[in-house]
């Protein structure tokens, strides 16, 4: 039976609301779509170019604080950007190093990813307590690899829409019902791919999104409406990448929908903030 946790929201507030990004710039079209032609890499380029200044001058006109993954490729590749992340004020999370999927990764594969992760994060001086798994994937090992090197919470599973829970492996059997072990230390913030601007809005060959934002922006809506109105002391998780949400009828969409948190009383913070007032 999962054990769900819930937010110690500061006196007034009805909601938690995270904000976060996915900085993934070209890696994702590198490692998770095979595809490398600058036509791709371009794409990578305007997160970063223009995706990334865009959101963190919204992020200052709100006064938010938000939560950045960014893969160890993408801090090697632009630096500067990156470290005006940081400067800003913006956790950083661990997102692998170029995007691995670990699904069918050994543990060694899998280990040495987030030590170079790490590695790169330690480069523009963060030491991070969270981790996104590229894709929203897990191995087998992935969780016993986080705990090992320390990292606190986990935003990649989708047991719960609004409150964080300690995740519990899973055996899957074909023949009987599948086995779970024992929960772990790890705290899972659950996420949800119908709140990531991803699917939604990215032009893939084969599966294309690209709808309205009228329509992002109504499941957004009705997702944290629905929060607001039946859940106590939870908290939303919103997944973004810059290359994505950057652009301008996204970017505006979400302008709107910032507003509409403040004015229906979230406390909007940083996942490290949130997880610190995680009880059980």
């Amino acid at each position: 039976m999962q054990k769900t946790g819930k937010v110690n929201l500061p006196e007034g507030k009805k909601i938690a609301v995270n904000f976060s990004f996915d900085f993934d710039s070209s890696s994702v079209w590198m490692e998770s779509f095979k595809k490398e032609s600058e036509v791709y890499m371009s794409r990578g380029e305007y997160g970063a170019v223009v995706g990334v200044p865009r959101i963190l001058d919204l992020l200052d006109k709100f006064n938010f604080k938000a939560t950045f993954f960014i893969p160890g490729h993408t801090i090697d590749t632009y630096p500067e950007i990156c470290k005006e992340i940081v400067a800003r004020g913006h956790e950083v999370g661990h997102h692998g190093y170029v995007h691995e999927d670990p699904t069918f990764l050994s543990w060694e594969e899998e280990e040495a990813i987030i030590i170079k992760g790490l590695e790169a994060l330690k480069r523009i001086g963060v030491t991070p307590v969270g981790y996104r798994s590229p894709g929203f994937d897990f191995s087998p090992n992935t969780i016993a690899i986080l705990e090992k090197y320390g990292i606190k919470y986990d935003s990649s599973l989708m047991g719960n829409d609004f409150y964080p829970y300690h995740p519990t492996p899973c055996t899957v059997h074909y023949d009987r019902g599948n086995e779970f072990g024992e929960p772990a230390k790890l705290v899972e913030i659950p996420c949800s791919w119908y709140m990531d601007d991803f699917p939604h809005s990215e032009f893939i060959m084969t599966r294309t999104g690209m709808k309205p934002q009228s329509q992002i922006s109504e499941i957004w809506t009705g997702t944290f409406d629905y929060g607001v109105k039946h859940v106590k002391n939870g908290l939303l998780a919103v997944c973004m990448h810059p290359q994505v949400i950057g652009r301008p009828h996204n970017i505006t969409m979400l302008e709107a929908f910032m507003q509409h948190v403040v004015d229906c009383g979230a406390w909007v913070a940083p996942f490290k903030d949130i997880y610190d007032r995680i009880e059980f």
